[in-house]
């Protein structure tokens, strides 16, 4: 590797949700907390402009401006000042997906409405202007009305205004919408207004019409985002200006690509990009014309589903990671128990892979029809176009593309003509194994149409060419159809284990052994990021390995729910409206996970109001996301208030509550999950990679599902302890309020900073343990050249750890060994501590005799 791609590898991220009420100022102030902990880069959420108050940004309204509410471009200018004389970096998460459809903030889009096709970004935007709705020819679907159209046009809502430019827009609610053509006077009937409106370039419509009519590719099932065609030169210049002229100018090292997968041609979107970044690359200023531009995806990656390598990019933004040091740290052997629980109580013996073809089914039915039917409209169009095609039947083509997308088991394929270069590989034996099994499930003219969308996705067609385009619009429905069947449904079906339930993850895997760990270590891309918490995780990093420690402790998590089960079944009786079994399986273990490691910080009434607060709001968008007592579109009001009051029946008892049970069962293992915290910290911290930290979780991280994900952290609290000089044996003591967490994050960065090299370039092999509890070692070796560094952890290890320590006493190591070179003594990075070789054996109750973890040095 060159020079040149070291020098621009990131040592460590620090994830910054930017907001109104997080700004550029804000997180310049921060900037010495994270030099101090040894971050390299601040890597920040989406900065130009967006919804007024947006909380993420990703729902871009100008992407050619810096957010004002954040601080602007002179705002943002300063933090990267500030940043660079700190020795810092900053990293942008950008949006080439998608933008707000905001008339009211989104000049392009308001252009588009008053233009329609005249418009010059007519086609920036993924609309079908060629619709074969003949009301919906030439104009655009704009869902935005509370209610029908025609009640609308009759009650009033509507009117004629003027804009501060003195034209004429038509006013509906906090709303202004151009109007192509306006009347001399103001419409007095229903009829003249409906009159009006046909002149215009938009469809006014109902907002529940969206999801069968919408005839604009949106984000997922967010018809509130438009998509982007990033193919298109123009389009992806005019979005990536701001970008590129902030790289030009060395104000930012690198770039966070927001789903990807939603994109005509990611592959090709990926090359554009590193393209036109390493063109831009030698004009940089001083030093940074040598350094390579760090490109990360946001990919989620199947079961052995590799990232191809001619995308150009250092890697994904490390879901796949997160999924492996999870999987590894969870106890297979519990898997039957975990499974005899979930069915007792859940009531529901269908496998994940059933929930998530249920759960497909429903978003197809329900959630993407006009995605779906758009597909299906095009195959029809081929069919009826060439003549050996003309028996195969719309009916026919429906039933087959719906059993074949239930069967794809990756986010989506990506064929595509560029210069010869195609995944034709991964694709074809994807597509020959999903098609076998839709087969399985279709009559026979349902197989010949099978057989002209399988063909159809395999053509290498460009895009724009009818065969290009419909190609594009089925991949395109696969990501969606994967997000919003599997995460955004499934998981809240299928509650064995929610520490498995995790964006990248697969439910249905408890766990992974170590040499499937080792050997994912060994395939990723050396520069990938690795995460272990993002603006969009379930539960927060240390909340699932709290959880992790079910899969170790399953019999005895069986019966503590199976008590609370008991105590709590007057109050089920009583309401047979809610919540279910899966429900409530689901509601203990967010408790579980969310509980603070301090169980003190509960006595007061405004933490537990906080804690009970926070819950709720979970509990109200697991309801909605599962779908099966409403959804967020029709909410089920009566399900979700016997569940709100469940909740407030878990804490009647006082002392002897249920809730209070909950609470010192979370005590009870709480060690073995704190352990679990500071061994995925360290495989984070050391496994080949960049590690991301996400704002502020240095400190133990119970977090729910957005937004309670994305609440401030308490720097300051933060910044005190990162100056504790207490020492190792007052932090292991003193655990519970997450000091030795952040002071092993900040010890190995340290060491990272020192030893960059080791990491950026060194290689990677596992050690296997011998001994008695061999497989309560995880291991491995990074060297470059004389230097090596071995990183040690603990897992499975909650029947041996000590009653208040997250640590397994010497004793109970006995003979369990590393098998390491003579030649001197090894250094733990952490203590200082020498570890010498015994007969060409590091002994693990040497080595991690005062911590569950280790980085041995020797060099």
């Amino acid at each position: 590797m060159s020079d040149i791609e070291l020098a621009g590898v990131p040592r460590a991220t620090a994830r910054l949700q930017m907001h109104a009420g997080f700004t550029f100022a804000q997180a310049a102030a921060l900037v010495p907390y994270h030099a101090a902990l040894g971050i390299s880069h601040l890597y920040l959420s989406p900065i130009t402009c967006a919804r007024p108050g947006s909380t993420h940004g990703y729902d871009v309204t100008d992407c050619t401006r810096i957010n004002p509410e954040l601080g602007g471009e002179e705002g943002f200018y300063t933090l990267c000042r500030t940043a660079r004389g700190a020795g810092l970096g900053i990293v942008l998460d950008i949006v080439p997906n998608h933008m707000a459809a905001s008339v009211t903030h989104n000049g392009w889009w308001r252009d588009v409405l008053a233009k329609g096709q005249d418009s010059r970004y007519a086609h920036h935007f993924d609309i079908d202007w060629e619709s074969r709705d003949p009301v919906l020819a030439g104009k655009v679907l704009v869902p935005i009305l509370g209610e029908r159209y025609w009640e609308t046009l009759t009650s009033g809502a509507l009117s004629i205004e003027r804009d501060a430019d003195d034209r004429a827009v038509l006013r509906y609610g906090d709303q202004t919408l151009p109007l192509a053509e306006t009347p001399a006077t103001s419409p007095d009937s229903a009829e003249a207004w409906h009159a009006l409106l046909e002149r215009q370039h938009y469809r006014l419509a109902w907002w529940r019409t969206a999801a069968a009519e919408l005839n604009w590719r949106r984000f997922f099932e967010i018809s509130e985002l438009v998509g982007l065609r990033q193919e298109r030169e123009d389009v992806f210049e005019d979005t990536h200006a701001l970008v590129f002229r902030l790289y030009r100018e060395g104000w930012i090292d690198g770039v966070r690509v927001d789903h990807v997968d939603g994109l005509a041609d990611p592959a090709g979107y990926c090359r554009q990009l590193r393209a036109r970044l390493d063109a831009l690359r030698p004009g940089r200023p001083g030093e940074q014309a040598r350094m390579h531009p760090w490109v990360v995806i946001e990919k989620i990656l199947g079961e052995d589903e590799p990232l191809p390598a001619d995308w150009q990019t250092d890697g994904t933004t490390g879901y796949d990671f997160m999924n492996d040091v999870a999987a590894v740290l969870h106890d297979a052997r519990g898997e039957t128990a975990l499974d005899a629980l979930w069915h007792e109580v859940g009531g529901d013996m269908r496998d994940y892979p059933a929930h998530v073809k249920a759960g497909r089914d429903r978003i197809l039915d329900r959630h993407l029809m006009t995605e779906f039917g758009g597909a299906c409209a095009r195959l029809y169009s081929r069919v009826r176009a060439t003549p050996a095609l003309r028996d195969i039947t719309l009916a026919a083509l429906r039933h087959a593309l719906h059993a074949l997308l239930l069967q794809i088991p990756v986010y989506r394929t990506y064929y595509v003509a560029d210069e010869g270069r195609t995944s034709r590989g991964t694709d074809d034996a994807l597509l020959d194994a999903a098609a076998e099994r839709a087969r399985a499930t279709l009559a026979g003219d349902e197989r010949v149409a099978l057989d002209l969308i399988v063909t159809s996705l395999r053509d290498d067609a460009p895009i724009g060419t009818p065969a290009g385009d419909l190609r594009t619009r089925l991949q395109q429905i696969m990501p969606a159809l994967a997000a919003k069947g599997g995460e955004d449904t499934a998981f809240y079906r299928y509650g064995r284990l929610l520490s498995r339930n995790e964006v990248g993850s697969d439910p249905g895997v408890l766990a992974i052994a170590p040499e499937h760990f080792h050997a994912r270590l060994l395939a990723r891309p050396r520069h990938a990021m690795l995460a272990t918490a993002t603006h969009d995780h379930k539960r927060g990093e240390d909340a699932r390995m709290r959880l992790a420690v079910l899969s170790e402790l399953a019999e005895a998590w069986s019966d503590a729910v199976r008590d609370w089960e008991a105590r709590l079944a007057p109050v089920v009786t009583a309401s047979p409206k809610g919540p279910d079994g899966v429900d409530r399986m689901m509601l203990y273990q967010t408790l579980l996970g969310a509980w603070p490691a301090d169980p003190r910080v509960l006595e007061r009434e405004d933490a537990q109001r906080d804690l009970i607060a926070r819950v709720l709001a979970w509990q109200t968008k697991s309801i909605r996301e599962a779908k099966r007592h409403g959804s967020w579109t029709d909410p089920d009001p009566q399900y979700e208030a016997a569940c709100e009051a469940f909740v407030a029946a878990l804490a009647a008892g006082g002392a002897d509550s249920v809730l209070e049970r909950i609470g010192q069962f979370a005590h009870r293992i709480g060690p073995a999950a704190a352990l679990n915290s500071l061994s995925q910290t360290l495989l984070q911290l050391t496994a080949p990679g960049v590690p991301d930290r996400y704002q502020g979780n240095e400190a133990w991280d119970f977090s729910l599902v957005d937004p309670d994900n994305r609440r401030a952290p308490d720097y300051e609290r933060l910044r005190a302890q990162c100056e504790c000089t207490a020492g190792w044996a007052h932090w292991l003591r003193h655990w519970r309020d997450g000091r030795i967490k952040q002071q092993l994050i900040r010890a190995v960065l340290q060491f990272r900073r020192e030893q960059e090299t080791l990491f950026t370039a060194g290689t990677c092999q596992p050690l296997v343990a011998t001994g008695a509890m061999s497989s309560s070692v995880l291991a491995f070796t990074r060297q470059c050249g004389a230097l090596e560094a071995i990183t040690v952890v603990t897992r499975h290890a909650a029947r041996h750890v000590e009653p208040d320590l997250p640590r397994v006493p010497t004793q109970c190591w006995g003979d369990t060994a590393l098998r390491a070179r003579d030649g001197g003594a090894w250094v733990d990075v952490l203590t200082g501590r020498a570890i010498a070789v015994h007969a060409g054996h590091l002994r693990i109750k040497d080595v991690l005799h005062q911590l569950p973890v280790a980085l041995l040095v020797r060099g």
